[in-house]
């Protein structure tokens, strides 16, 4: 608990931070008497250090570029390996737990101890892991790492503890699974193969003990060559040499036959008997050509060979289509009797697996469904129904449908808001799955106590927007919008279209929402706005479009005499085009240098149109082309249903909106805002100077990372600084740390905040024009997938510094000073405050953030009764309040004098499609918290929070004093900072570009945690992180996760309690009673004793230069881990001794029984014996 207390003496100038006051909001020498400010606030902090711990919870999406598949048939969970090392474990909905390889090599393979809690991961760096599943959250508890040989392939039998580790060198390791140790026996590949032979065989593909007998040991090599091994004998049974190469062996379950799948797209079917030829050679996809030679085939990537009861086997195999149909699509071919069935994919295959009732391989294997993990999605296909359905699946696989562009993310939502989303979504769900539950339904998962409502919305490259249900730390979609329905599509060859965006003109770049009265708005990537409102009822709906022509012309030189008596307004309508009239492209606009004035990037549909219920469209605002310029990217938006106000600004200036009545309110450039209180001297220079040179130095940022191909550099937006003709200069400038200008992704010089003493000279107001795009090129590229739309970033030297992380240089001291610069609104808010130092009263406001640092406070008169509200107009005062931060202007918070958070005021959702009820009319209800409603005992006033990029302010309105300061980092910029409620209170949480995640108590900004959480932070989790209340934030830790985690030590602490459990302790299913005379004749394969023959008293020890013994991760993680291992260890032999106990006494059952068998039949044979013995020959 920390008390502290602060003594106001009214005089603005004596603050820590030094607030520069407007001439027109009276007299800047004290606090007026006419606005009471409280002497004494005493605010009891009660958030302390303790309170915050930093870790990850939950991952949800698809696993990003997998490599590797495995299933447990009896635990029925499934893994996925993926290239930079992460594991994802997977069970019924809610049993979902990632791991990460410390090493972050590419998982090659992994292999389940069925039924046994456990898991081998056989990595890139040739290193074999165990991981402990019998925790909630897994860990390694040994790993190997081989020194002198790559892995290529692992075998690990059912209920054996000895691995088969096969490498590229073409030798056989064995591995004991307790110790992790390597064993003395070794099937080396010159003894394998004849010693005739003159070739090496190639790297082990293939490592299978045989149904029949467990004794011995298939050995595919990639040459084509295939060997059973006699494992007591020590020498190989047989050896076939085929010319093609192999891919792939499976078993029949009887042991008698295999069949091999090969690089020419054939499938080879060996019989035991007779080696020297394949029992017979088919190619499925191979049609005989005209000339009688089969046509070639791409190979055959994996095939599985499984039997049924009842049918015929199933034959299901990956690749081996022909070479000459061209773009087609990957497929999965399932083989039943004489019926083919090609299943196409929409992505390549990396992986399959068919699912059987059985883990023995020596049963009947009785496959019900087959696991394909492509390259970006996960199905399962039902091989119990004739037309193979897929199975619906429960995991948000599908994230990534369209690249994610923004994410948002809300804590404590209305409880009604999640069931009538997905009501409304359910109507829309695609049909023709499978009946059938989901199959990998293994492990147990309970919804905890401590969860709440919370939402995640996503938007995507295609103007898709996703509402997802993120309650218990599950993820399932509610609701689908399609922004693309608002607008034409555009024609090919059309003026419009020629010079629109390559791609994906609709990409969302940011989303606001209001839970409560449902008002949800889109910002699209072609400057233009859709603000929506929720409906239980389908419409007939013509959507209003609003035009807006928001431009920083390069001749408005402002002086303080002209803006002296009204600094804010321009000229009445000047600004306000008509709601609905729609500006035609001049027929001059399809060419590169034609002058395109006044028209939208896109077309609005102009007809009346059919909305479902849900979301519907009902205002679209669109920025307009000027002079042959495209409109500038919209940087910030805020919308207040209370108000039915919406305010969105970029780097030209702010617009505000009355959707309510569909008009404009406001429309002027930054500098106009600020009129005679502009807090900077600019210099005004000739705007027009170096304009090709600047166009062509264009800042750059990340294009898509969505793509594997070589990032492009992004070239089509404008600078925001202008540069050197001296390109060492401008490398110096650009190594430079930048502050965050929120408009294009891209960075800008520093702007260092000055003393108040010294007066900033920079930035003309004529900067617009001159750094705005050359003429001809396309005014967007293809949706940057989050990551360069709105956070600035540092651009380095080299392309591969640029892709991957931050510029870690430290922030110079001098500010761009002699440069012209468009001053971009970064942030709003709406909210009740105090537009000047004289005001008595809150009254509604609009707080304005800019990159250079300048807060401005916008003072509005709103009518207050609907029917006034709806005909009068809303009237914006001049600007009163001017505050300064250092850095570019990131987020506003409002407390009041007890601490407390105070919300924006919200209207009530009413639904407006809904019958009309004459009993009870339809009107506004609004909520509205103002400050002075909890201000009793301290009087007037509230605290406003205001976060920059370099540092946090606490201002007391309305005498505008700071009461405290805190310098946030010197060497880097924040990213995203939030006021947010965590343990009953309200901290400011911030996001820093060098990956440090810290938290300040409110009101005093004391620091209360600092971890240096990622290392390095690329773009695209720049633009994804997002804060919420609850202690948890989310970022998009690849172009298919969205990572999840927590900064509550209360959450934490709970943490183990909301996760699912991965194992649950199953019986493992009997053996089948092969019978006398089977296992007499077709060999017995449980007296095979692998330890007798593999242990280190019959085989010696393996070599110590080979492979070396790696205990579990260190730390204090790691400690807790090899305590969990130990007991996990512990647990094991436990049950291992009791499952030999049950072996055994089952084997002194089934001894029992045979020898009361043996009895009975000796018995009888006695019998017949004692009656033949007196019959002569020819009696019988």
């Amino acid at each position: 608990m920390k008390k502290f207390r602060k003594v106001l003496d009214g005089l603005t100038t004596s603050s820590p931070g030094g607030t520069i006051g407007s001439p027109s909001c009276g007299s800047a020498a004290g606090t007026p008497t006419s606005a009471p400010t409280p002497k004494d606030i005493d605010i009891q902090e009660t958030l302390v250090a303790e309170n915050f711990q930093l870790c990850k919870t939950v991952r949800h999406g698809f696993p990003y570029q997998p490599t590797a598949l495995a299933f447990d048939p009896v635990q029925k969970i499934l893994a996925i390996g993926s290239r930079t090392g992460g594991v994802r474990i997977l069970g019924r909905p809610g049993v979902d737990c990632y791991c990460q390889h410390e090493s972050g090599a590419a998982v090659l393979q992994l292999q389940f101890l069925i039924n046994e809690g456990a898991l081998v991961s056989a990595c890139a760096d040739d290193t074999l892991h165990l991981w402990n599943l019998r925790q909630r959250r897994p860990a390694v508890l040994h790993s190997l790492k081989f020194n002198r040989e790559r892995i290529t392939f692992c075998h690990l039998p059912f209920q054996s503890k000895w691995l088969y580790v096969g490498t590229e060198r073409g030798n056989t390791h064995i591995v004991n699974i307790e110790s992790f140790v390597l064993s003395g026996y070794v099937i080396m590949w010159n003894k394998a193969i004849e010693l005739s032979t003159k070739t090496h065989p190639g790297p082990v593909v293939h490592l299978s003990d045989s149904p029949k007998d467990e004794g011995k040991l298939l050995i595919g090599f990639e040459s084509g060559t295939v060997v059973q091994w006699d494992l007591r004998g020590k020498k190989a049974d047989f050896r076939i040499y085929y010319d093609e190469a192999i891919h792939s062996v499976s078993w029949h379950h009887e042991g008698k036959q295999f069949m091999c799948s090969h690089s020419d797209g054939s499938l080879t079917l060996w019989n035991l008997r007779n080696t020297t030829k394949p029992f017979q050679v088919t190619f499925p996809h191979g049609k005989i050509q005209k000339d009688g030679r089969k046509e070639s085939c791409k190979p055959i990537l994996k095939v599985e060979y499984k039997t049924s009861r009842n049918s015929e086997p199933f034959v299901v195999f990956s690749g081996g289509l022909s070479y000459d149909k061209a773009g087609r699509r990957p497929t999965l071919t399932i083989m039943h009797g004489k019926a083919i069935t090609v299943l196409e994919m929409d992505y390549p295959i990396v992986e399959f697996m068919v699912l059987c009732d059985t883990p023995y391989n020596n049963e009947v294997q009785e496959p019900y469904a087959v696991v394909v993990l492509l390259e970006k999605d996960l199905i399962v296909v039902d091989l119990t129904q004739s037309n193979f359905p897929v199975f619906e699946n429960p995991y948000p696989m599908d994230v990534h449908e369209s690249p994610v562009t923004c994410t948002a993310y809300f804590a404590d939502c209305p409880p009604d808001i999640i069931p009538i989303l997905y009501s409304i979504g359910a109507k829309h769900k695609k049909t023709g799955y499978s009946q059938k539950e989901w199959p990998i339904s293994g492990g147990t998962w309970t919804l905890g106590s401590h969860t709440y409502p919370e939402i995640i919305i996503t938007g995507h490259a295609d103007g898709s927007i996703k509402f997802w249900d993120a309650s218990a730390i599950t993820l399932q979609m509610l609701y689908k919008l399609k922004t693309s329905k608002v607008f034409e599509k555009p024609k090919p060859g059309e003026g419009r279209a020629a010079d629109l965006v390559e791609e994906d003109p609709f990409a969302v770049q940011m989303v606001s929402w209001c839970p409560q009265s449902r008002i949800f708005c889109v910002v699209g990537i072609s400057a233009h706005i859709i603000l929506y409102r929720f409906s239980k009822y389908d419409a007939n709906t013509q959507i209003v479009s609003l035009d807006v022509r928001l431009q920083c012309e390069s001749d408005d030189v402002i002086t303080p005499s002209e803006n002296e008596n009204n600094p804010c307004f321009p000229e009445p309508g000047s600004h306000s085009p008509q709601p609905h009239h729609q500006y035609p492209a001049s027929p001059s606009s399809g060419t590169p240098e034609g002058n395109k004035d006044s028209i939208p990037c896109l077309k609005v549909k102009d007809r009346v149109v059919r909305v479902p219920p849900g979301y519907q469209a009902e205002l679209v605002i669109q920025l307009l082309w000027v002079d042959g310029e495209p409109p500038q990217q919209i940087t910030t938006l805020d919308i207040n249903s209370a108000y039915g106000l919406l305010a969105f600004g970029n780097c030209s200036g702010l617009v505000v909106v009355d959707y309510l009545q569909k008009t404009i309110l406001l429309c002027m450039s930054t500098l106009d805002l600020y009129g005679a209180a502009d807090p900077y001297q600019r210099l005004t220079r000739s705007p027009r100077r170096n304009r090709q040179s600047t166009s062509e130095l264009c800042m750059r940022g990340l294009s898509n990372f969505y793509s594997d191909s070589k990032k492009r550099i992004r070239t089509s937006y404008q600078s925001l600084t202008e540069l050197s003709d001296n390109q060492q200069s401008i490398d110096m400038e650009r190594s430079k740390s930048p502050t965050s200008d929120h408009v294009n992704g891209h960075c800008t010089s520093p702007t260092s905040q000055p003393s108040a003493g010294k007066p900033r000279v920079p930035m003309g107001p004529e900067g617009p024009r001159l750094t705005r795009r050359g003429p001809g090129r396309p005014p967007f590229r293809k949706a940057q997938s989050a990551a360069c739309m709105e956070i600035s970033l540092p651009v380095s030297h080299t392309e591969e510094s640029r892709e991957n992380s931050f510029s870690r240089s430290r922030s110079s001291s001098v500010s761009s000073i002699d440069r012209d610069t468009k001053e971009a609104i970064t942030t709003l808010q709406f909210g009740e405050s105090y537009g000047r130092k004289t005001d008595a009263l809150p009254t509604p406001c609009l707080w304005v953030g800019t990159s250079l640092g300048v807060v401005v406070v916008i003072p509005m008169s709103i009518p207050t009764e609907q029917e006034e509200r709806m005909e009068e107009p809303v009237t914006i005062g001049p600007s009163g309040v001017v505050l300064l931060l250092k850095g570019s202007v990131l987020r506003f918070g409002f407390l009041d004098c007890m601490g407390g958070l105070i919300q924006s005021p919200h209207e009530v959702w009413r639904d407006l499609n809904a019958p009309e009820d004459p009993d009870r009319p339809r009107r506004r209800k609004l909520i509205n918290f103002s400050p002075s409603s909890s201000q009793d005992t301290c009087g007037e006033g509230h605290l406003a929070v205001v976060c920059s990029e370099r540092q946090a302010k606490v201002f007391l309105m309305p005498s505008q004093s700071c009461l405290f300061v805190h310098n946030i980092t010197e060497s880097s910029f924040v990213l995203r900072a939030d006021v947010v409620s965590v343990c009953n209170s309200v901290c400011l949480a911030c996001f820093c570009a060098n990956g440090h995640i810290m938290t300040l108590s409110l009101p005093s900004l004391r620091p209360l945690v600092n971890v240096n959480y990622l290392p390095l932070t690329d773009m695209r989790i720049a633009r994804t992180f997002c804060f919420t209340n609850g202690g948890q934030a989310l970022y998009l830790s690849s172009p298919t996760e969205i990572q999840r985690i927590t900064y509550s030590q209360e959450m934490c602490d709970n943490l183990q309690e909301m996760l699912g459990e991965l194992f649950t302790p199953i019986e493992t299913p009997e053996a089948q009673n092969r019978g006398f005379l089977k296992g007499f004749f077709g060999g017995n394969a449980h007296t095979f004793d692998r330890e007798e023959l593999f242990g280190e008293a019959a085989a010696g020890k393996g070599s110590r230069s080979l492979a070396q013994h790696i205990p579990g991760q260190g730390g204090m993680e790691g400690m807790k881990v090899a305590a969990s291992g130990v007991v996990g260890d512990l647990a094991r032999a436990r049950i291992a001794l009791d499952e030999r106990g049950q072996r055994l006494g089952e084997l002194e059952d089934r001894t029992a029984l045979m020898m009361t068998s043996a009895d009975t039949f000796s018995k009888h044979a006695h019998e017949l014996m004692l009656k033949c013995k007196d019959k002569k020959w020819y009696q019988f």
